[in-house]
């Protein structure tokens, strides 16, 4: 009886081993596994740089329940890549799910062919199940898109994100990082509107903003403070949120949805143009089937220019397509301080040596260097 009991306690122990060890694995062993079968793996073209990864819109992989898999295969490809691209951090650009609060996939004003094939709570599991892969390791930073909010998309400011994305489930890295927060349209502290710090030697101290949708006036004033105190005036702020650019680079005017307020253009003159230390911004919310992404360069009240950087991949394969490839973006920021380099890639496609030589975008408009002033 108790060689059964200690062949039991043996087989718990073996199983809590294996456990561990698989769980370090993603330190360099993962990497190794996923890069070393591959002929162009992707690789920091500087290896004193860092670099930064762009998830666009994910509510197309969110909606259809055979298109989840591939953001989770997204989110574990990244933790694999920690240390081979010295990731500091993961940005998502909103949209999250595609319906915030529809208790049937099959109601709402747009039915099924738009609302895919599962109910909103499964979308919110299915795209947090996908980030549970990043928690633990990245100090992540997600802001809400339109599709967020509301019951479809944004007639009101009520958002399931701060239960989704509250504190307490990745506070081991935002513990690190996380140094202001505001409230959200229901006036609860949330990550909605957050600010994060990060340092390199290279670029020094690091302020990354995340914005609510369509942010409030409140919102705007609250960043535009927190970019003028003291405490932060030698940092270099980036700044993401949903909606600033349209598919073709231009600033957005308009957003038509009952809960936004302001939108690109009310952004760029209200708070990008007038910070001096805001350096870079990011967003998604449109895309474009042929090109899934764009760039404007504004001109700030001090004559220096400020890099806008849209990306959203969903709409290549169709609005009601496989969600968008698995494409994301790196962007690496070199040693010298100043320059940043933006490649595309897809784990999707790397995966497999039948489809590498797709994984790749090369064009122009996915493949370039931008100056940071």
């Amino acid at each position: 009886m108790k060689s059964k009991y200690l062949l039991a306690a043996l087989c718990i122990l073996a199983c809590y081993c294996a456990h561990a060890a698989q769980d370090n694995l993603y330190v360099s062993d993962r990497a190794y596994m996923l890069n070393s079968r591959q002929k162009n793996p992707p690789k920091l073209e500087n290896p004193d740089s860092f670099s930064i990864i762009v998830l666009g819109d994910p509510q197309s992989y969110s909606k259809f329940d055979f298109n989840q898999p591939i953001f989770e295969l997204m989110t574990a490809w990244i933790a694999a890549q920690k240390d081979n691209l010295n990731i500091k951090t993961v940005l998502c650009t909103g949209d999250l799910v595609e319906q915030n609060g529809v208790l049937d996939s099959n109601a709402g004003s747009r039915k099924r062919d738009n609302n895919g094939n599962t109910p909103s709570d499964l979308q919110w599991e299915a795209v947090s199940r996908a980030f549970e892969r990043l928690d633990g390791l990245f100090p992540y930073i997600a802001v809400t898109g339109n599709h967020d909010y509301g019951i479809e998309a944004s007639e009101n400011r009520n958002s399931k994100f701060p239960q989704v994305f509250n504190i307490s489930r990745n506070n081991k890295q935002w513990n690190k990082h996380l140094v202001r927060t505001a409230p959200n349209g229901l006036g609860i502290h949330s990550l909605e509107n957050a600010a994060y710090e990060f340092y390199d030697k290279n670029w020094g101290k690091i302020l990354i903003i995340a914005l609510e949708f369509a942010p409030r006036d409140e919102i705007i004033d609250w960043a535009k403070k927190l970019c003028n105190e003291k405490q932060f005036s030698d940092y270099k702020v980036f700044v993401i949120t949903h909606s600033i650019l349209e598919k073709d680079g231009s600033i957005r005017e308009l957003d038509k949805y009952p809960a936004a307020k302001n939108t690109g253009i009310d952004l760029v003159e209200k708070l990008l143009a007038q910070c001096p230390n805001i350096k870079f911004a990011i967003c998604g919310h449109t895309g474009d089937p042929n090109t899934m992404c764009a760039f404007h360069v504004a001109k700030k009240s001090d004559g220096k220019n400020l890099p806008i950087m849209m990306f959203n991949p969903q709409a290549i394969t169709g609005w009601y397509g496989n969600g968008g490839d698995g494409w994301l973006r790196i962007l690496e920021f070199k040693p010298d301080g100043k320059t940043v380099s933006t490649s595309t890639y897809s784990p999707l496609f790397g995966a497999s040596p039948s489809t590498e030589n797709l994984a790749w975008k090369l064009s122009p408009e996915h493949k370039f260097e931008f100056q940071i002033e």
